[in-house]
């Protein structure tokens, strides 16, 4: 049996996870300088920056929140005001939440990544159509891919979806704080695995369970590939701004 096949989901996900991440960060420093070095006033760009991207914070943190009730976490404040940290971060929003345990505090922190490739997996299929451009691929048509690809602009709506799925793309990800229920949880799945196949449901699982399990991290790393397109659609015309901007006014933010 080729496991490298089996779980190349996995490869998949992982690869287009760290390039996500790069491109977003990347992208954010880029809008992040532009608007310093146009506006001068810290506080007037984060106000541009939030605005920015406040479809996608309210996203994240509606996630938090209603996960929170439907779990029966309490909660405290919510907030979408963006507010400077002391380790130079900009905090767009959050919601405070009393721990319920960790299981019920990692689907909290990870109801934003749900919420958001569910949002970017809508768009992609039922607003882009974007299903037959994979069949143009996969069969080598490649003058039928850039044609479809081409008309994409011309669909209703077309840069409205496109900027929602900029900005929930942009902040689907987990925060450090979202993330610290993750490891235990971890450790919980791996243990019941771990039992799992050491009782001898090690080959009816690879059997019944493995591909399954691949598909649904090949979608995954989809969703995330095609957020991270997006994200690089739009690095070069923020670089570009950057860069002109820095020459026409003699300032630069690294």
């Amino acid at each position: 049996m080729n496991y490298l096949l089996l779980f190349d989901g996995l490869l998949w996900l992982l690869a287009a996870s760290v390039l996500l991440v790069v491109l977003q960060r990347s992208l954010h420093r880029e809008i992040q300088a532009f608007f310093l070095i146009l506006t001068r006033r810290t506080g007037l760009t984060e106000v541009i920056f939030a605005l920015i991207f406040f479809p996608g914070v309210f996203l994240h943190e509606l996630s938090h929140f209603l996960t929170a009730k439907i779990l029966g976490v309490q909660t405290g404040k919510f907030s979408l005001i963006p507010q400077a940290q002391p380790n130079g971060k900009l905090r767009l929003g959050y919601v405070e939440t009393v721990s319920g345990g960790f299981i019920r505090d990692a689907l909290i922190g990870a109801a934003p990544l749900v919420t958001g490739s569910l949002f970017v997996a809508y768009v992609a299929i039922y607003r882009y159509h974007l299903l037959p451009l994979w069949d143009f691929i996969r069969l080598g048509a490649w003058n039928g891919f850039w044609m479809n690809l081409a008309a994409l602009p011309k669909l209703p709506d077309f840069w409205l979806w496109f900027y929602l799925t900029f900005t929930i793309s942009s902040t689907m990800m987990p925060s450090t704080s979202d993330r610290h229920a993750w490891l235990p949880m971890g450790l919980l799945a791996a243990a019941l695995l771990g039992i799992a196949i050491l009782a001898g449901a090690g080959p009816w699982m690879l059997e019944n369970l493995a591909s399954p399990f691949n598909s649904f991290l090949r979608v995954l790393a989809l969703i995330f590939g095609l957020s991270g397109v997006v994200q690089a659609v739009l690095i070069l015309p923020f670089l570009l701004l950057h860069r002109l901007l820095t020459r026409l006014t003699g300032v630069d933010i690294g």
